[in-house]
């Protein structure tokens, strides 16, 4: 564990000084402030005040902008694994197995990093309107019980806010944001260490494709479904989307057939141990070549 530990710990030296590490984090915070733009107009136009996780649970709530914040990842983690000039020495004192355990315990904490910056971002965009208070405001009880979330696109609902308080409510979702991101970065892991670079930005491309196709419109035309019918499309995504999986408000709260949150966990644990068996296995037939003070890797 201490070399596995060693190696993601290397990996993080020099982080944020890496170009791609601070566009990755200026772009985010762009994004942030266009998602959450919608919430602060509401907040501005009433003139009431918010819970402190209010803001980023309207955000991030949302299941494209959840797709749109891990879609940053497959730029930062494009050159995955993590190759230097010190990575001869690591193959040689450890095994490749507790290298790519420090590969991917690396991308954890990245990930993990990357969810809490969203969030603390989301927080200061909005702080001076907020409060502590572990109560749900005025403003999301305007928004859960009138047609004004609905059209704003909020999802604020009152069967969120009937189930769970909002630091709770905040956990789950950004917990399922955590999960989410991670599988998506074990996927581009696994598909560089398979076929080589670029391979797995591919992947994880395609597998933001699909969530995003695969939405209840596409379900509709595809089996020939009524509108009418719509909640049964509604369901079927609900267990075939990652990106459903991903988002709090597309769970069932007692109600509905709907995956249950601890589902979704289960279904992201599954993902992250098939991609992490991938990149094991790949990883005992990759090829590493070093030229000196430089190196390159190439899988086959």
């Amino acid at each position: 564990m201490r070399q596995t530990v060693a190696v993601a710990r290397f990996n993080f030296r020099g982080f944020f000084k890496n170009p791609k590490v601070i566009l990755t984090l200026l772009l985010s915070v762009i994004l942030c402030y266009l998602l959450s733009a919608r919430v602060m107009e509401v907040i501005e136009a009433y003139g009431t005040p918010v819970q402190l996780a209010e803001p980023f649970l309207w955000t991030f709530g949302d299941a494209y902008s959840v797709l749109l914040s891990s879609i940053l990842l497959i730029l930062l983690f494009s050159d995955l694994p993590m190759v230097s000039g010190i990575t001869p020495y690591y193959l040689y004192r450890t095994t490749r197995g507790k290298w790519l355990a420090g590969q991917m315990l690396y991308v954890a904490g990245v990930v993990l990093l990357y969810t809490g910056f969203l969030f603390g971002v989301t927080v200061l965009l909005c702080g001076k309107y907020s409060y502590l208070g572990d109560k749900w405001s005025e403003t999301a009880a305007m928004l859960a019980y009138s047609k004004l979330g609905e059209e704003l696109g909020v999802p604020s609902t009152v069967k969120v806010m009937e189930s769970i308080t909002p630091y709770g409510c905040m956990l789950q979702v950004l917990g399922l944001l955590f999960l989410y991101a991670l599988v998506l970065s074990f996927l581009i892991l696994a598909g560089n260490l398979r076929s080589g670079k670029n391979r797995g930005m591919a992947g994880g491309l395609l597998f933001s494709l699909y969530g995003l196709l695969l939405n209840r419109d596409v379900i509709a035309a595809l089996f020939g479904w009524e509108k009418y019918e719509g909640y049964r499309a509604n369901l079927l995504i609900g267990w075939l989307s990652p990106l459903s999986h991903a988002t709090y408000g597309k769970h069932s709260f007692g109600y509905d057939r709907l995956p249950s949150l601890s589902a979704s966990r289960l279904v992201f644990t599954g993902l992250l141990f098939l991609f992490a068996g991938i990149s094991l296995r790949a990883g005992k037939r990759y090829s590493f070549a070093f030229l000196g003070e430089s190196s390159y890797t190439h899988g086959r």
